[in-house]
Order: C-alpha cells, then structure tokens, then sequence
C-alpha cells in the first residue's frame, strides 16, 4: 500500500499487486494536468489494491469518480489544504459519497489511523478516505515505524488475494455498472456479538439484489442513515438459521469491523481508538466538539487554571466521521456535560447551519436522549495566532455561558493568516518553460496569456483563474476594453487637450489602422513614445492602457487536464465561439503502449476535436522533436484570423526530469506516430494550397481516419510517396508477432525438401559476433546433413520452442551482464514462463564474454551471465543437454574461438553427425579488404542501395564503403526497443561529415550548412573534434540531396572517413592572421595531395538531370589511385598541424602531428615531425593501446606534404591488413621500431630529417571571448559545448548564427576542441556584431574552466558503437561537480575533462586530465593524469564506476587538489605526484601499473 502526487502537490500513486507477481508494488506520480482520479480505475478493477495520497484540493474536482470508487476498497489519504490553516469543507461537501471517513491529528495517529484504513478498506470492500490537517503535527517528534508483525495481523490478507484474484472489469467511467460492496454471512441472528462472520467482500450476481443493494448502500453516508446505527433492515433468525445470505455493508457492519481493527492495535501497542473520542475530566459540564486544528486548544485546556473560564472542559472529536453514529456519540459524551461548543473549521458553507452542527443536533436532540440533551452552540472557526488563544477561549465559553448564545459565532481570522495566502497556489512546472520561452521570444510585448498563473486577479483562486473558461472570460473582456480603448483614442485625437499637437497625428493614424496587426504594431511605439513626452493629464490617462496599443497576440496556456471531460467544455466554448484565441495545451504525458490502449482514460485528442469544427487553426508540435515547426505553428496560430490550437508536447514523470529523459520520451512518441507533428490551416484551401501539412513520418489510427474522411489521406499520400507505407498502416505489437509467425514458416519451407535431424539455431547479437557464429554453425550443420534454421532470438515464436527437436542458443554479453537487443525480448518471454514446457526439447548454450570486462570480485557474475542464465532457465523448464554450455572468453588466446573450438565437436557428437566425411572447404569470412578490392574503386553497390525505397538501409558492404564518401549508416538507439516492439526496422538515417582544411569556412558556407542541417538532417549541426562539420539523422532519401547540398557550398565529404587519410586539421590561432594563413595553406595543400582520384564520388552523389557527371575538380574518366592503390589504406590515417604554444589540435594523437616552427620574419619556417599517434582502444583487449606521436624531426614547409605522402605509403605498405584491431599506424612504427621507421620514410623521401627544433606548448585548450590579431582584426571565440550547434527555448544559438553569418564578412574557423572563432571582424563592424550576440546570448563565456575545457563524443544515440551516453551527458555531471569547485576557489581553473561513449577515443579522451570512457550505459572507466598540454597519456583509476562513485571520487579529489596543490601545478601533474597514479609517456605501457588491478578468474 502507498500513496498519487500531483503536480504542485507532493503524493503518490501506489499499486499493490497480487502476491505471486514479481512486480509487486509500483508507484506512479500524477499532476494536476490530469483527471483526478482517472488513473485509479484500471487497476482496481484489474484486482489491484490501490492507495492515493493527495491534497484536499482534487476532491471536489473528482466528485463524479468518488460515488463509483466509493464500491472498492480504494484508500485515499487527504491532505488538508492550506496547510496553515486547512480548510475541512471540502471533506463535509463529500460526505455523501458512499466512503468512509476517518480522521487523524498527530503523527503516531496517523499511522495507525492508515493501517486501519487499508485494513478497513479490504475488510469492507469500500472506499475509506484518511484525512489530516498537517500542521497538527508539525511540531511533533519523530516515530518509529509500524511493526510488520502488526502490519501483517491487522491485513487481511485472505481477503485481499480473494479481491486480487477476481478482477472486476468494466470500462465505464461516469455510468454506475452495479457494483456494490456486500457481506456473506451464515447463522445471521449470532451476528449481533454471538458469533457472526464476515467473509469478505465479493461484487454482487444477482441482478435484483444489485439493484436493491445500490440503493441501500449509497445512503450508508445520507443523511437518511447519518442519525442511526439502527438502519440496517433486521433480519429474523428464525429466517435464517443454517442460511447464506449476502447483503450490502451496512454502517453498522463498517463498526464492527472498525472496531475489530482498532481492537488489535491496543493490544499490540497500547494506543485505543474509538469512532468518538472524549478527553478531559469526567465530570466536565463543558465541551468542545472540535472539528478542525485542535493542538493549539489542547494545548491551552491543558495549562488552563481553575480560575479560568474554560478550566475543566473536554474535547471531543470524530475519528469516524462517516458513517456517522449517533448513539456512539451519545455513549461518549458524559451524561454531565450540560453545554456543547461546536467549533467547524470550514470556510465554504452552502447552509446557513454547518454540516457538523445538524449532525450532531440530529444525535443528542433527537429520540429517546432528546429530554437531557446538551446546549448545542455552533461556532465558525477561522484562524487564531497562537499568543490569542487563551481569548479565543474565553470568547467561545462566554458565548457559550450566556443566556442566549449567538449561534454561528465567528472566531479568528476566516482568511487564514497572511503569509499564507500564496502558501498553496499552482506552479507552472519548470519543465513546461520551454514552450512559454518560445511565445515570449515570438511575440514579446505583444504577448498576453490570459491565463497566466500569479497574474494576481484579485480575489480569484489560481485554480479557477488557470482554467480556459475564465481565460476566455478574460480575453473577451480584454477584447472589449481594447475596442472602448480605440473609440477613447478617436475622441482623444480630436481634442486641444495635449501640451503640443505632435500626439494627435500620430494617433489619428493608429486609430485608422488600430485592426491591423503590422501597422498597428508599427505604430505603437511611435505614439507610445510621442504621448510619453508631451506630459499632458490625458496622455497620462492613455499611457496607463500602454499595451492596448498594440494588436496582442493573446494566448490561453492549458494542460491536457483539458483533453479530459471535466476541462474540455472550456476548449469547446472557445473553438465553438470563432473568436480569434489562440490555445497553447501542453501535454505532458509520456508515450507508453499501455496508456495509449486504455480506452477508459477518456482523454480527447484536442487537435482532432478542433480540426472537426473546420474554423480553426490546428497545429501538433514538440519542441525536442522539431524547434523549426514550433516556430512555424506558433507564428501560423497567431496570423490566423479565427481560434487557433497549438497542442504541446513535453512528456515528463517528475518535474526534475532531465532534458535527456524528455528528448527520449519525444522522439519515441513521434516515431510511432503516438505524437505526429502536422499543421492544419483552413485558410489554406483559398490560396489553393493543402490544408494539412505532415511534419512528422508516421500518424496514429485516429488522425488516419479523420483524413481519410476528407480525402486528405490519399492527397497528402500523393504528395510524399515516401511516406505512402507509414500513413497506410497502423502498427502495434500484433504486425511483430505476424512478422516472427511469416518468417517461420518460410523456413519450415525452404526445409520441408531436406533430409536429416531439424536444428534450430537462435542468437542474440549485439556487434555481430554471435550472428557471424551461428551462421556458421548453421553451414556447418547443412554440410552434415542437418535441416537448420538460424534466426535471432527476438525474431523466433516462442509458442514453437516447446515443438522444437535440437536447439542451439548464442548469446554474446551486453553492458552490465544484460542480453544484447535482438534477445532482450526472447529471453524475458522464457524467464517470466511458468508454463513452457520443453520436456521433449534437447538443447546447447554458448556463450560470447569478457572475463575481464568486469574486473571486481563482486562484479565478476556479469561474465556471460546471459548464456548462463539461459542455460539455467532452459534446464529448469525441463530441456535435455546436448552438450554442456560452451564459454568464449575474449581474454583467451584466440578470443571466444578458443572455447568455441572445444564446444562445437562435443555438439556434433551429441547430434551423431562427428564422424562425416568429404565436408567441403569452408569458404574464408569477407574481410574490409576484399570490399575494397571489390569495390571497384569505392563503388560497390551504393547507387542501387539508394534507389531502393523498401528499406532505410543499405547493405552491410556498402556500409563500409560509403565511409570514404564520408558518410556512415546508423540508426536512432533511442528508438530501436519501441519499434521493434511495433514491428519495424531499426530508424535508419546517415551521418555525414564534411572535409574542411583546416576548419575554415566562409559565411556563406556556414548559411549552406546551416540549411543542410534544418532540411535534410534533425536541425542540429555537430562541430567535430577534427575541426568539421557533422549532420545526423539524414534519412536515405534526403543523402543525395544533402550531398549535392554540401558540393554547391564548394565543400565535399570525401574522405572525411574511411581507410584514406581524413580531414587535415590545424590550429586556430586567432591572435596571428597572418601566421594561420600560412599554416592554413599547408594544410589544405597536404589534404589535397593526398586526396583520393576515384571519380565514383562524383559518379553516385554530383550527377545531374542529364546523367552527366558534375565535376568538383579534375576531369579524369578512368579511375586510378596512384597513391592508395585499389586496397587503399589498412585503417584510417589522420593528420593535424599545432602552432605552439597552442596544442589545441592535439597534435600527440595524431598518425602525422606537424608543429610549425615559426621563422625570424614572424612566418611559417617548417615543421617538427611526429609519427605514430593515435586513441582507439579496445576495453581489456591489451594488445590495443593509446599512443603519442614519436618525433621524427624537423622539415621544411615546402617539403612537408612530400613527407606527409611518404609516412602514408610506408603505412599502407607495411601496415596490418589481418587485423583492424592493429592495423592502425601506431601499431605499425611499435612493430617496425621508431629507427626502423625513418628509415624507411627516408629511403622513399632521399633525405633524412633535420635535427627537431624547439618549441613549447602552454595548452591545449581554446582561449575564449575577443582577441585582436596583428593587423587589428578582431576575434571572437564561441563556447559551444560539446560542439552541438542547436536551438532551444533557452538559447536559439543556431539562429543567432545564423543570422550573424548573413553579415559577417570575415570567416568561422572550427577549433579542434569543438568550438567556434567568428573571425576578421572589422572595428567598424564590431558594435553590429556585438549587439547581435548580446541579443542572441552568444557573447556568454562565463563559464567554469572545468566547463570550458571539456569534450565529448556524440556517443547515443546515433553512435553504433557507444556503449554509454557521452555528448549528453558529460554537461549534467559538469554540473553536478560545479558547485564543488565554487566552494574551493577552482571554478576559473581549467581543469581538461573529455567523456566518451566508446573506447575508440572520437573525443580524444586518453590524453585527458580526467576522462571517463563508456563501458556500459550509466557506467564508465576513468582515467587519471593526462598532461595539460596533450603531451602524456592518462592510466585507467576506477573501472566500471556510475555517477555515485564518480562524484565521490571527484568532490575530494578537487578538495584536495585547491589545498594541496603547487604553484602553477596542474591536475594531472598533481594526481601523479600525490601517488594517485603513475604517470604514462607510452602507449606499451598504457594498461602497466594501473591504480585498480583487474582480478583474476570468475
């Protein structure tokens, strides 16, 4: 049992599951955007008990649900609300509701007054509301917990797993479906206290006892039964002796069984409860009959005097509110008391005489105790200051005393105190600021939410002042006053009563165009500004209306509280009204399957609700889907002349939901058509244009059905055919389940014509291992005469395993022990079967691992726990072995080969098939290699892939290929669970990256860049730790287009990946123009040199209408690569340039690094050669390492590319083709030796290398904000974190760019450290300039140096390979670790942090200070003692840490670095010299004396 919250009120919504669910409890949090209540009927009439705690707030709202929940033994526990001065009216005006009441005051009560509410709840089989005033027991000390022995004994549990085990059913909301609490009892006439028995709670069968009992049950709380325990109709017991009867729960019945409960608390723990409670002397001749905050008179009465008016006087209180027993009232008051006070705390009466009051006149002035009744005085209680209680008292008692007591009486303050009067008002949850940010930035002045909350309408609540209907109220108040407003300004034009006659013009003309929103926007201002300085009474008069002047853009803001029936007559009466409003309604709701199928929550879908009335203007967005169609709708909505809809999506749990949370949440509802994003406009069809507009792939049934009854659907199908699959179908789980079923079967046909034992092969593959294995295996077993079949797991029916003969399973080990994807599913289904019987089923295991990959004891059960614990499971459910589970170990001499070898004979042994002869050869794996010598010169199939529209893919060797055309097929990892789970592929899109030399681009390239990434990409660009630009989430058929995009800027993606030397990078140097312009040069004369000849570039991406080839450069026909051959390069090759003292290119980590050395003239001279660098690891894997360039010395600048080629060609020569794990350069030069090297690189050149020259590095980070160069320019460096140029609410960064780069006239260079220098700013173009990134919030560097200088990967949830989050992440733990550095004086200190999400080093992490690197999601390595200038290697610390370790590592860690620390000293100086770790100068003896050993064995 537990507790629902709703948004601006803590509370919880808790499900009890039936004891033989592994679930067991789960607690959902709800806002106040939702029906309240709503939630509670799917699961209490699946057999689930519930509980919800709450504020009193939601119960008047709730009163059509509380007379149907009142029949099921739902417990809700009430917060009273305000809490300083909580108002108990709204727990009178629902007394009437069928629950049953009970009340607490203190802490210790509480608790035992809610294990009696669940207790009575199951008992019963009703509703029992709990409620509290908190601030009764704000002051009182702490408790212990309930004993669970009590717990347990006070639970019926017989009777709750009877409930649980016969779900109600039903799908009416609003309509009663007969269901009544009732009572099976034997032997009735013993019930009276002879012995009766209740049996629980069972919903009625009979059909008239249902309906007579309906009837009878609902007045248990009227005020027909509210008088008398003696209601309940008497049953003879001559009538039934040795009878069954099953009737209603009566008051009486809820007494007894009250009773029974409270009986067991006081004898485990003392405590009595009784359904009235008197306290105070016996023969007290004076009472109070509190109903409402009682600590502060208990208190008082307690120190009271006997001199005092109100000494010896008790109090008394309901603990059973409803029912109400009267004759249990009678029986606690002592028959001495002659005189009552009632005191009612309730502001709101509808009755001249409180509900309280009339109950209790009913009880003691009515029947046989009317004769020695009591005085009965009624007083209204309102607030009462602490240090006035004492003459609160003594005004109650006078009255009280007096001959003629005033009845009604007023004590305290009936507002409550002062400082309470916000002390309970709706919040906008801070989340939901996005969307208001946006309105803000549009509309400005202009903007008027009606609604708005704290928009201080006087005397009005938040909650009625919030809602549509009083925000229309207000719009056509505020509609009308503009229209008085106007004729006010006419009368005033004509008048001499201004100082000078200027105003008058000015308003003659705003009158005339007062309508018309541009002119008169335009003119606002001028007469604003005219009537401002004449000073006149009669422009002070029309100031005071200011913002009348301008035609607003007037808003309602809603919650989809509004979708539900109790809000939606608001949304009804605005769109029906045709006024012109327009309506912001955001939806916070997450996507999930289950709440979308759930009829019952009756929530509309407002867009389709408005879009039916044909006269609005409706629009579906979500701002972390599409910020570009946010825009466009809001600024459509309010050009639309008429009632405009704007439904919002922002789905969110808890307020404190992380932007990543929300973007997942977004995109899933987006993809699956759960949320489509669409603009319809009516005024459309006049100008002849469609009325709807698609902004989104996929739409749900509802939207389909709609458009298909206007026709829309097939036009809308005709203008994007590419898209004519996804509107035509509806998916769900049922299209997955016929997909397994079809594929099946055409196996069982390719098989039904061979002979041989059946052998069904299932894999669950995450990196392609397992699948490459049991793909083999399967081969193998057709070569023995064996029928196999291959599929992977999550595509396999399980409802076939238990028919299956032989059985192989291949799983590989994903994150922390987990079943990779494509087995997820299989794997879940075979754990949670209580039913799968495999008796006659004989299978195998093998399993894929790493026995160091989790290198603690504690952690060592994640080695191949997947095929483990099928292995177990299988067995369990009564398979046989054919042979025991195999175990590949990547620690082993072979990898996982090595224990494959040894499992696969005992597995044909098993099988009968070890002993065949005349197998034929197997035929060797297709390496990268022959791809590329396939290729024909990087062709392969890439233009046929393109053309096909089945898919979004292209085919796995043409994913290699079209790496060298600069592009790599991935798809969006957020997505891939839910649409497998819909039955679709993967969503498939491209990345591609652009060759820029040195990563300068021109204005007018960054503006093409920038609408590449809005039209064909997901509207962000991603600035590269290679000085690039970078576009996701292009789709198949956009890649040509993008290209083509890409080749008009005079920019190409050629061989900005693949086996060819990359991208060539060079530092940005903005204080020396002159010297980067050198460096510059060469760096794009190297890139150019070394670019590859294959005209297939220009053959698949640059044709044009005519089929003809569309040249960049060159005319060449036939292909010829006179420098990489047809194999190309054995890995990639990179290249970059440092200018000391800036090592901002990371010039150590680089295949070639050249450092300039700068001449006596101030100009480039040469350069110092390093060879050998690079970053990709494989975790554990310790035959792969980082390493440092090795320097070669020096060469001078008109030399350097003939080198640059040179070092190339001895790498493509001697470089490992075998294996790609070692086949980068670094592997190469270690293999070869350093001499051995240059010898060869000099044997090719004909000279050798000059002795290096020196030079210095001082960081390798960019120095932000304005720097002027030596010829007077001006220089601005952007911090763009992580590199991801985007916009948001918050920060429109790529507008603000892009708008700067329309004027600017000089250039953008990318830095290596993913940031942006705007570039050759003129003095007289700075003012323009920095008023546009003040306006833009670009000119903001104030940001920690640890901020500063970190970098991430873009890891999830593009990346194929990441295994953690990188790129979104690395901000939010930045964050948690600022206010760390803040508190030791280290926020200015740059400190050089890199995240990864993989350990191929994208980001360059190995050279860190501090650097984490993702080994499974949420968890990384991390490493310690990288050198500040890029110069030396980190080592590995902690393996496998999550957030909590990393912060309780860091937080000291920095501590000790602000106190300890030498002058000048570094972190990664300081973390070597304190003994944290060893420092490491090469890559071999990277994984040498780490700080954490890894230990042996499982």
């Amino acid at each position: 049992m537990g507790s629902i919250a709703t948004a601006g009120e803590a509370g919880i919504f808790t499900v009890s599951a039936p004891p033989h669910d592994p679930e067991g409890h789960t607690v959902q949090a709800l806002r106040h955007n939702t029906d309240p209540l709503l939630s509670v009927f799917q699961p209490i009439r699946s057999g689930k008990l519930l509980s919800v705690t709450t504020s009193s707030s939601i119960l008047l709202p709730s009163i059509p649900h509380l007379y149907k929940l009142a029949q099921y033994p739902v417990v809700i526990h009430v917060s009273l609300q305000p809490s300083h001065h909580a108002d108990f009216s709204e727990i009178t005006a629902i007394r009437q509701s069928g629950f049953t009441f009970l009340q607490s005051e203190t802490l210790q009560e509480a608790q035992d007054i809610a294990l009696t509410a669940h207790a009575l709840a199951i008992k019963s089989g009703k509703g029992v509301i709990h409620f509290f005033d908190a601030s009764n027991s704000a002051e009182d000390d702490a408790i212990s917990y309930e004993s669970r022995d009590l717990v347990k004994a006070v639970l019926d549990v017989d009777v709750a797993r009877a409930f649980q085990s016969s779900p109600v059913g039903g799908s009416s909301l609003y309509v009663d479906d007969g269901r009544t609490a009732t009572v099976t009892e034997t032997n009735l006439h013993t019930l009276n206290g002879h012995g009766g028995s209740l049996n629980g709670t069972t919903p009625s069968t009979d059909k008239a006892l249902s309906k007579a009992t309906s009837t009878e049950n609902s007045s248990v709380g009227s005020s027909r039964r509210d008088s008398s325990v003696d209601s309940r109709p008497t049953v003879s017991s001559a009538t039934s002796v040795d009878s069954t009867v099953t009737r209603p729960i009566t008051s009486e019945d809820i007494y007894n069984m009250v009773t029974e409960i409270w009986s067991q608390i006081s004898s485990a723990t003392g405590r009595s409860y009784h359904a009235f409670e008197y306290t105070g002397p016996r023969n007290a001749e004076s009472a109070l009959f509190i109903f409402g905050s009682t600590g502060l008179f208990v208190d008082e009465l307690r120190q009271a005097s006997t001199s005092d008016e109100f000494a010896e006087v008790g109090i008394i209180t309901a603990r059973l509110y409803r029912p109400w027993l009267g004759a249990k009232l009678v029986e606690s008051v002592p028959s001495n008391v002659k005189r009552i006070a009632v005191l009612e705390q309730i502001k709101r009466k509808t009755t001249k005489w409180g509900p309280l009051l009339l109950d209790i006149l009913t009880s003691l002035r009515t029947g046989p105790s009317a004769s020695g009744a009591p005085v009965i005085v009624g007083h209204q209680l309102g607030y009462i200051e602490p240090a006035t209680v004492r003459q609160a008292l003594r005004g109650i008692f006078q009255n009280l005393n007096s001959p003629s007591p005033i009845q009604n009486l007023e004590v305290g303050n009936p507002d409550g105190p002062k400082e309470s009067l916000r002390d309970y008002e709706l919040e906008q949850p801070k989340v939901e600021n996005a969307y208001m940010k946006i309105l803000d930035q549009l509309f400005g002045e202009r903007l008027h939410v009606a609604n708005r909350l704290g928009a201080g309408n006087a005397g009005i609540s938040t909650t009625i002042s919030s809602s549509p209907e009083f925000g229309f109220g207000s719009l056509i108040a505020r509609m009308e006053h503009r229209k008085r407003f106007i004729g006010e300004v006419q009368e005033a034009a004509k008048t001499r009563d201004f100082t000078t006659d200027v105003p008058q013009g000015w308003l003659s003309k705003w009158a005339l165009s007062a309508e018309e929103r541009t002119k008169a926007n335009n003119m606002a201002q001028e007469a604003i500004a005219r009537l401002s300085t004449d000073g006149s009474k009669l422009a002070t008069t029309l100031l005071a209306n200011k913002k009348l002047f301008f035609k607003e853009s007037q808003w309602l803001i809603g919650s989809d509280a509004w979708a539900y029936d109790l809000g939606n007559s608001g949304v009804h009466h605005v769109i029906a009204s045709g006024a012109n409003v327009n309506m912001l309604i955001i939806d916070s709701q997450p996507y999930s399957e289950r709440a979308a199928a759930d009829a019952a929550r009756r929530k509309k879908d407002i867009g389709l609700y408005a879009m039916n009335f044909g006269n609005a203007y409706v629009a579906s967005v979500a701002v972390y889907s599409s910020y570009t169609q946010v825009l466009e709708a809001m600024i459509e909505a309010d050009q639309f002349d008429g009632p405009s809809v704007v439904v919002a999506y922002l789905p969110y749990n808890k307020e404190d939901d992380s932007p990543l949370t929300i973007l997942q949440e977004t995109k899933k509802a987006v993809d699956l058509g759960y949320w489509p994003l669409y603009r319809w406009n009516p005024e459309n069809e006049e100008k002849g244009e469609p009325n709807f507009s698609l902004d989104s792939e996929r739409i749900k049934q509802e939207l389909q059905d709609f458009l298909k009854r206007d026709n829309h659907l097939s036009q809308l199908m005709r203008r994007h055919p590419e898209f004519s699959a996804n509107l035509s179908e509806s998916y769900g789980s049922e299209v997955r389940t016929l997909q397994k079923r079809k594929a099946k079967d055409a196996y069982n046909k390719l098989l039904e014509g061979l002979y041989g034992a059946p052998l069904t092969i299932l894999f669950a593959s995450d990196n392609g291992n397992a699948e490459s294995l049991a793909k083999r295996l399967g081969n193998r077993g057709k070569a023995r005469g064996l029928k196999t079949m291959v599929m992977a797991m999550d595509d396999y029916p399980l409802e076939d395993l238990s028919n299956e003969e032989n059985v192989v399973m291949i799983s590989s080990t994903a994150g922390q022990g987990e079943f990779p994807q494509n087995g997820r599913a299989f794997w879940e289904a075979i754990r949670d079967s209580g039913d799968l019987d495999l008796s006659n089923v004989h299978y195998s295991v093998f399993a894929l691992g790493d026995s160091h990959y989790w290198p603690r004891k504690e952690d060592k059960i994640y080695y191949n726990k997947p095929g483990k614990d099928l292995d177990v499971r299988v067995a369990f459910l009564g398979a046989k072995k054919l042979a025991d589970i195999g175990l590949g170990d990547d620690q082993d001499p072979d990898s996982y080969q090595t224990g494959y070898s040894d499992w696969e004979p005992k597995l044909w042994q098993a099988l009968g098939v070890d002993n065949v002869e005349g197998l034929p050869e197997e035929p060797p794996p297709i390496t990268n290699e022959d791809i590329k010598i396939q290729s024909n010169f990087l062709r392969g199939t890439i233009a046929e892939g393109l053309e096909d529209i089945s898919t979004g893919a292209i085919s796995a060797s043409d994913q290699q290929l079209t790496k060298f055309h600069g592009t790599y097929m991935q798809d969006d990892r957020d997505l891939r669970d839910e649409r497998k789970a819909q039955g679709l592929e993967p969503a498939y899109a491209f990345m591609i990256r652009c060759r820029l030399n040195g990563g300068v681009a021109t204005s007018s390239q960054w503006l093409q860049m920038d609408s590449i990434s809005s039209s064909y990409g997901n509207e962000t660009m991603k600035l590269t730790t290679r000085q690039t630009f970078q576009f996701h989430g292009v789709v198949k058929g956009k890649l040509k287009s993008a290209m083509r995009g890409i080749n008009k800027a005079l920019m190409t993606t050629i061989a900005a990946c693949g086996d060819v030397n990359r991208n060539v990078m060079c530092s940005a140097l903005p204080e020396l123009s002159a010297y980067h312009r050198d460096v510059h040069q060469i760096s794009a004369k190297i890139s150019d040199h070394l670019l590859p000849s294959t005209t297939a570039y220009h053959e698949i991406w640059l044709k044009d209408e005519n089929d003809k080839k569309t040249m960049v450069a060159g005319d060449a026909v036939v292909d010829h690569e006179p420098l990489y051959g047809p194999t190309y390069l054995p890995r990639k090759f990179k290249i970059t340039i440092a200018i000391p003292p800036h090592n901002d290119t990371d010039v150590y980590a680089h295949d070639i690094g050249l450092i300039a050395i700068k001449g006596s003239s101030g100009r480039l001279e040469g350069f110092n050669v390093l060879v050998g660098g690079g970053m990709g690891v494989t975790h554990n894997n310790k035959k792969t390492y980082p390493r440092t360039g090795s320097m070669m010395g020096y060469v001078s600048a008109e030399k350097i590319h003939f080198v640059c080629e040179k070092v190339m060609l001895v790498q493509r020569d001697h470089g490992d083709r075998k294996n790609r794990k070692h086949a980068r350069l670094k592997y190469t030069i270690d293999d070869m030796g350093v001499d051995v090297f240059r010898g060869k690189v000099e044997d090719l050149l004909g000279y050798k290398f000059e002795e290096a020259r020196p030079f210095a590095f001082k960081s390798n980070i960019d120095t932000f904000g304005w720097q002027k160069d030596e010829t007077g320019m001006n220089h601005f460096t952007f911090f763009i974190e992580n590199g991801r140029i985007e916009d948001t609410a918050e920060f429109p960064m790529k507008e603000g760019l892009r708008e700067i780069a329309k004027v600017h006239k000089g250039e953008f260079r990318l830095t290596g450290n993913q940031h942006l220098v705007l570039s050759n700013v003129s003095d007289a173009d700075l003012p323009t300039i920095k008023d546009m990134m003040k306006h833009y919030k670009l000119d903001n560097v104030q940001f920690s140096g640890l901020r500063l200088s970190s970098s991430a990967c873009v890891a999830f949830p593009t990346c194929g390979l990441a295994m953690a989050e990188s790129e979104r992440y690395l901000p939010e733990l930045i964050t948690k670790l600022e206010s760390c550095l803040e508190d030791n004086g280290l926020r200015h200190d740059s400190i050089v942090m890199r995240m990864t999400g993989c350990p191929n080093g994208c980001a360059r992490p190995w050279l860190a200070e501090v650097a984490f690197v993702g080994k499974a999601y949420g968890a990384y390595n991390m490493y310690l003692g990288g050198g500040y200038h890029g110069q030396r290697l980190n080592k590995l610390y902690r393996s496998s840490i999550k957030e909590e370790e990393i912060l309780e590592i860091m937080k000291p860690l920095l501590k000790r670095y602000a106190l300890e620390r030498r002058e000048g000293e570094r972190f990664g100086d300081f973390v070597i010299r304190i003994g944290m770790i060893r420092e490491t100068w090469e890559g071999k003896t990277f994984h040498d004396d780490v700080a954490e050993a890894e230990s042996d064995g499982e």
